[in-house]
């Protein structure tokens, strides 16, 4: 029985690329009825077992175990999450930022945050910017995650980010209007998806992504296509979960006074030492006892 991966799911039709096809080449497979029955349902990045039928068509008969599932958007066996956020139009924003990885770190994904639109730093005030940039960058680095400054018009970053998706099926996710589209087109001549211009009254671009599809680039990279983690609303994670997702306060929490420690007022807190010492950014402590308050507030209303 031949294998394949999803790559695209629509009306009801899951489109599966068989383990040695050819890139672009899919076998068009409606799901047997036994999935609904036993409540489960395929995914776009799912590996599964079809039957090819007569019609040239197939049908999804098992889904292979996966290594990460995502609700939204729902993707199975993605284990990176590229996190894009531009410099200018619009402005970057550190506490959406934050908020970004805080559920990327919940859903177990790795992180690499790609910082957009470098070209659209203004002659006038580029050493101010170039600034703001470098410390965006070394903070995040010190924090333990990947950054790498692209720009979709200049071509600057836009090898290294390929190159580091290789092999990889990977979620673009981040605000809206920075450039996603425009970044895969850069990466992947010829493939024109739609890209969408930023309102600038809104602040925010208007999704022209409708449905999961994966994109395949030529160095084995798979990337969803998706409007990203759109509802940020903290309803699938518990508040006792929240500073484990903060990955700096992780170690510096078993060193705390009290276990379950908030982090907000407890004495022989290690996290709030750090903060005062330094070793921790402002700005991320700041976040946290934001996001904490909005948790404990949204549970009330619930």
């Amino acid at each position: 029985m031949p294998e394949g991966l999803i790559v695209k799911a629509l009306s009801g039709y899951y489109y599966v690329k068989p383990d040695a096809a050819a890139p672009g080449e899919t076998v068009q497979c409606r799901g047997r009825g036994i999935f609904k029955k036993k409540g489960l349902s395929p995914l776009v990045g799912d590996r599964v077992v079809y039957t090819p039928t007569e019609n040239g068509e197939g049908t999804v008969d098992e889904i292979l175990p996966r290594e990460t599932e995502l609700i939204r958007p729902p993707v199975a066996n993605a284990r990176l999450a590229v996190l894009l956020f531009s410099l200018k139009e619009p402005d970057l924003n550190l506490q959406l930022l934050d908020k970004f990885l805080v559920h990327i770190e919940h859903a177990g994904l790795r992180t690499l945050i790609c910082l957009t639109k470098e070209d659209l730093l203004e002659e006038d005030e580029s050493a101010r910017d170039q600034d703001l940039t470098a410390q965006v960058k070394e903070l995040y680095e010190q924090i333990g995650y990947e950054v790498i400054v692209t720009s979709s018009m200049t071509g600057s970053g836009t090898g290294e980010v390929k190159s580091r998706l290789a092999g990889e099926i990977s979620v673009f996710s981040g605000q809206s209007g920075v450039g996603k589209s425009s970044l895969l087109n850069a990466m992947l001549p010829g493939l024109s998806l739609e890209t969408n211009e930023i309102s600038m009254k809104l602040g925010r671009g208007r999704h022209t992504t409708r449905h999961v599809e994966l994109i395949e680039l030529e160095n084995g990279a798979y990337v969803a296509d998706t409007p990203g983690f759109s509802q940020l609303d903290f309803l699938e994670l518990g508040v006792e979960e929240l500073s484990t997702c903060f990955i700096e306060f992780r170690e510096l929490a078993e060193g705390c006074k009290f276990r379950g420690c908030s982090h907000l007022h407890e004495p022989g807190c290690k996290v709030r030492q750090a903060v005062d010492d330094g070793v921790i950014a402002n700005s991320r402590y700041e976040h946290y006892v934001q996001f904490h308050e909005e948790m404990k507030e949204k549970k009330r209303r619930y």
